[in-house]
C-alpha cells in the first residue's frame, strides 16, 4: 500500500492539492482514499461532499474519511476514555468537563495513523493520501510513533507497578482508581502497533512526503525548516508541488508585479530545492472545489502522468560502520550546526535536537553501551559517530 502525505504551511492549498491528487488516482484505477488529519477538516468542501468520521465513497475507486476524534473515542478507545473520565472524577471535575479531558492531546493524530495500519494489514487501499493540517500539526504527525512509544512504555509500566502495590494501598493512601485489564491491554496494544505504524511511516517504498509551496517568501522559508525536520523524523522528501502560480502574460498593472515577484521567487525555490522533483498548479480564478475543478488542476499538476510513482526512496538516515567505528549519517537540509544538539540519555538511544524539534533514535544492539565520539555536519549531513567496547573490538 502506498502512503502520500502531503504538507505545508497554512493556506497554500494542501487540502485542493490532496482531493486533485486523489481523484486522478481513482481515475488510473487505484484503490484510493482520501484522508483529512486536520481538526478543521475542508476535504468536504474540496470534494464537494459531506464525508463525516466513517469512510464514504465517493465515486469508484474514491473513498474519503475525516478523522473525527469523539466518534475514535467512542468506537476505539472506549474502555480508555472511560477510565480517564472516571479519573477525572475522582479528583473532583465534573462529569461533563471529566469527558472533555479524556480526549487526551494527539488522539487525533494516533487514530489516523491506526487507520493507516488496519489498511495495510487488510489491503483495503492502493493509495492513501493525507491531507494534513499545517506544518506544526503534521511534525506532530510525524514524531508521534516515537514520541508515544517512550510515554505508553512508561505509562503501562507505572500502571503495573501501581496495580502490584494496590493490595497494601488501596481504600489507605489511592484516590484514584485503577486502570482495569482492559485499559492496560489497550495501552499495551497501543505500544505495540505504534512501533508497525512507525516502520510503516520510515518506509520510503511505502510512504513519502509531498512539500505544498507558494511562491512566496515566508511560505518557502517555512518549507525549508519544515524539510530539515521532516528528515530529523526519518520520513523521505519524494517532491514539491508548486501550487497558485500566476500564468505567464496573466495581465498588467498588479498582476504584472505579481509575475515579476513570482519569478524572483521561483530563483529562490530552485536554488533550495533542485534536483527535487516538481510539479506546478496554476491560480484558477474560481474557488478549486468540485469534480471538475480539482480535474482540472490535476491535469496541470500531473499531466499524463501517474500521480502514484515514487519519485525518490532514499532515508535520510543510514546505519554504516568504518573499521571499528560506527556511524549514523542524518541528511538535515537547511539546518544550521548552531541548530543541532545531541544527548545521550540511555544506552540504547540517542536524542538529535534541531531547533525546537527533537527524535529519540533507537540504537541499534551493535551500538549498546558504545561511546559517542561527536559529530560534524557536512554537505547538509549529520554523520555521528561511535566506538564499540573494547571487548567488540578485539
Amino acid at each position: 500500500m502506498r502512503i502520500i502525505i502531503y504538507t505545508g504551511k497554512g493556506g497554500v492549498g494542501k487540502t485542493s492539492v490532496s482531493a486533485a491528487t486523489a481523484r486522478r488516482l481513482a481515475a488510473k484505477g487505484y484503490r484510493t482514499l482520501a484522508m483529512s488529519t486536520d481538526a478543521a477538516h475542508s476535504l468536504s468542501d474540496s470534494l464537494d461532499v459531506n464525508i463525516g468520521g466513517s469512510v464514504k465513497t465517493i465515486e469508484k475507486n474514491l473513498d474519503a474519511l475525516e478523522i473525527d476524534i469523539i466518534y475514535e473515542m467512542e468506537t476505539r478507545w472506549k474502555d480508555i476514555e472511560e477510565y480517564v473520565k472516571m479519573f477525572m472524577v475522582s479528583q473532583g471535575m465534573e462529569e461533563l468537563s471529566a469527558k472533555e479531558m479524556a480526549i487526551l492531546p494527539g488522539m487525533e493524530l494516533i487514530a489516523a495513523l491506526f487507520h493507516v495500519l488496519d489498511y495495510e494489514k487488510r489491503g483495503t487501499y492502493d493509495v492513501i493520501v493525507v491531507d494534513t493540517a499545517p506544518t506544526a500539526e503534521t511534525l506532530r504527525l510525524l514524531s508521534f510513533p516515537d514520541v508515544s512509544q517512550w510515554y505508553m512504555t512508561r505509562l503501562y509500566g507505572l500502571f503495573k507497578k501501581l496495580i502490584g502495590l494496590a493490595r497494601f494501598t488501596i481504600g489507605r493512601f489511592l484516590d484514584f482508581p485503577l486502570p482495569s485489564a482492559s485499559v492496560l491491554k489497550s495501552l499495551e496494544d497501543m505500544n505495540v502497533k505504534m512501533g508497525e505504524v512507525r516502520n510503516i511511516l520510515q518506509d520510503p517504498t511505502r510512504t513519502t512526503i509531498r512539500m505544498v509551496v507558494n511562491p512566496e517568501r515566508m511560505v518557502i522559508n517555512e518549507t525549508k525548516r519544515a524539510y530539515s525536520y521532516i528528515c530529523l523524523y526519518g520520513m523521505t522528501v519524494e517532491c514539491l508541488i508548486v501550487n497558485r502560480m500566476l500564468p505567464d502574460g496573466a495581465g498588467t498593472g498588479f498582476f504584472a508585479e505579481k509575475l515579476e515577484e513570482q519569478k524572483k521567487y521561483m530563483e529562490m525555490i530552485h536554488h533550495a530545492f533542485d534536483p527535487m522533483k516538481m510539479f506546478f498548479a496554476y491560480l484558477i480564478p474560481t474557488e478549486m472545489m468540485g469534480s471538475e475543478k480539482l480535474d482540472e488542476m490535476a491535469a496541470m499538476m500531473f499531466g499524463d502522468s501517474d500521480p502514484g510513482v515514487i519519485y525518490a526512496t532514499e532515508s535520510p538516515m543510514r546505519f554504516y560502520t568504518e573499521g571499528e567505528h560506527h556511524f549514523i549519517s542524518l541528511k538535515l537540509p537547511f539546518a544550521a550546526k548552531g541548530d543541532i544538539e545531541l544527548y545521550r540519555t540511555h544506552d540504547t538511544s540517542l536524542i538529535v535536537q534541531v531547533g525546537s524539534h527533537k527524535r529519540n533514535i533507537e540504537l541499534p544492539l551493535v551500538l549498546k553501551d558504545s561511546e559517542l565520539m561527536g559529530a560534524e555536519m557536512k554537505d547538509e549531513t549529520l554523520k555521528i559517530k561511535f566506538r564499540r567496547k573494547e571487548k567488540d573490538v578485539q
